[in-house]
């Protein structure tokens, strides 16, 4: 799952995206409305933080206009404002949930999970095709209900296709949902295919019943053969 944290508190900032990583989540941030408008229009994110009250412009701004282009990603707010008024011009503009600030770092992961299965996978903590399954909640790969290991990468990747089972994924948009800002590291996507092919190898292994295929020049797809 990829999250933007849209804070221009820096402290508060790293913290967040330090303790979402330790999540597993990939995490991107931003400090101010242009460089927050910038990514949101560029980049497709599981989940939104935004802060209202930022340098340069509004986080409310920020939500018309994702409103406007008819946008999907899950929306938080986190803001030191804690009037009736903003939370609601907040949840009618699209807003999932409202965190007043100062607040547990627990408790927001606690909400990141909660709107994201909600709106993910309408409430469960599992994403299954055919006879396999992930347990998002405890990072578990299943075959005929028996866990199989994999890496985090490897199941993440996985992640990535079974949410999107059956439908043609690119390179570059596996490779942005699962290294985020860092994919210029990832050597022209040599390392996305060996992840790949290492992925298929053990999916054969344990007789799952689905194949990740290659669709030449472009990405892959997982399908049921």
């Amino acid at each position: 799952m990829k999250i933007l944290v849209i804070e221009d508190e820096k402290g508060l900032r790293e913290a967040i995206k330090s303790s979402l990583e330790k999540e597993s989540y990939v995490v991107e941030t931003a400090s101010d409305f242009n460089t927050a408008l910038e990514k949101v229009f560029v980049y497709e994110y599981d989940c939104i933080l935004l802060d209202i009250m930022l340098p340069y412009g509004s986080g409310l701004d920020i939500l018309k206009e994702l409103k406007e282009k008819q946008k999907t990603e899950n929306v938080i707010i986190i803001s030191a404002k804690d009037s009736l008024d903003d939370k609601l011009a907040g949840l009618s503009l699209g807003a999932d949930d409202y965190l007043t600030k100062p607040f547990y770092l627990a408790e927001l992961n606690a909400r990141v999970k909660a709107v994201l299965r909600r709106n993910k996978l309408q409430g469960k903590n599992t994403v299954e095709m055919s006879n396999i399954c992930l347990d998002l909640d405890e990072r578990l790969f299943l075959v005929d209900n028996q866990v199989v290991p994999l890496t985090r990468k490897e199941f993440d990747i996985l992640n990535y296709f079974l949410l999107n089972q059956r439908r043609l994924v690119t390179r570059t948009a596996l490779a942005e949902y699962v290294w985020g800002d860092h994919i210029d590291q990832t050597d022209n996507f040599d390392f996305i295919y060996s992840q790949i092919r290492n992925l298929k190898k053990k999916l054969k292994a344990v007789q799952a019943e689905v194949e990740i295929r290659a669709v030449y020049g472009i990405g892959y797809k997982m399908v049921e053969p």
